[in-house]
């Protein structure tokens, strides 16, 4: 198995690195990872992670609910039961960003489609883009939706979208900077990106520490701040114009972090924390569990 090494930040480049934590990989492998942070930028990089190659073994586990849909357990039950919400909520963000209800709509890991067809039934021209074989199968029977292989990300033409979309992605992407030149190459000049991801300086992840379920090693390379986001886009060329908080992930992630510190995890101390968090997102949103970027050229 080829590993990769970082003597440099994967974000700015920079050589200030520093041991951050190690955090075990409790969906698939149980094996440990040493998490990394740049001292210049803040991002959070998983060290000695497998290639593109070889991590698709990481991702094999009917609990991965973004590839299988699966209701296993009282954690996925309640996602599916929150879901519609969601969905409601990213067509409202998109909306009211783009001040538009149509358009064209691309989603990177789009999973097994519930959001492509959430936007297609609300008008939009919406397509997805999924790598795994399984979860696009899933996409095609659970919502039927067909989605494409990530290899056609470069086969569309400058300027095809109103809308990019990457709901709990971009953490996952090897090649982090050539990614976010395409994704500028494909919106649209007065576009929007919607990035989200996980925030590790949220009131859950200072709780949790090394057990909290967003570092989701190794299937996450990359762990963001608001600070390291801000850079990374900047960076490219590309304009942070706001964050959203995402509420409900509090306390999903939260119930997950309890089953992995504890072993059998504790519901009421799970559902507290994910609301302690959210009230410390409510004063200060840098505290949220996991942010929504909205981002334009």
């Amino acid at each position: 198995m080829s590993l990769i090494h970082y003597s440099h930040c994967p974000s700015c480049s920079s050589e200030r690195l520093k041991l951050a934590l190690k955090a075990i990989d409790h969906t698939v492998s149980h094996e440990s990872f040493e998490i990394w942070e740049c001292e210049e930028c803040g991002l959070r990089f998983t060290q000695d992670v497998p290639d593109a190659e070889a991590i698709g073994v990481y991702y094999r586990s009917d609990n991965y609910i973004s590839h299988t849909n699966t209701n296993k357990g009282l954690v996925n039950q309640l996602y599916h039961i929150v879901r519609t919400q969601t969905l409601s909520n990213k067509y409202r963000l998109i909306s009211s960003a783009t001040r538009s209800r149509q358009g064209k709509l691309l989603d990177i890991g789009a999973g097994t489609g519930a959001f492509v067809a959430h936007m297609k039934e609300e008008g939009w021209e919406a397509m997805g883009l999924e790598p795994d074989e399984v979860a696009r199968e899933k996409a095609r029977t659970d919502n039927q939706v067909q989605l494409l292989e990530m290899d056609q990300l470069f086969s569309f033409p400058q300027e095809s979208f109103d809308v990019i979309t990457l709901w709990h992605v971009l953490e996952h992407v090897h090649d982090l900077h050539p990614y976010l030149e395409r994704l500028k190459l494909l919106i649209k000049r007065d576009g929007r990106i919607f990035i989200a991801v996980p925030n590790y300086t949220s009131y859950d992840a200072d709780v949790y520490k090394e057990a909290w379920a967003a570092y989701d090693v190794p299937r996450h390379l990359y762990h963001f701040s608001p600070d390291s986001m801000e850079r990374l886009v900047s960076g490219h060329g590309l304009q942070l114009q706001y964050s959203q908080p995402m509420w409900f992930d509090s306390f999903y992630i939260s119930m997950l972090s309890e089953k992995y510190r504890s072993g059998h995890g504790n519901l009421v101390r799970a559902v507290w924390n994910g609301m302690a968090s959210n009230v410390k997102a409510f004063v200060d949103k840098a505290k949220c569990s996991s942010l929504i970027y909205v981002i334009s050229k």
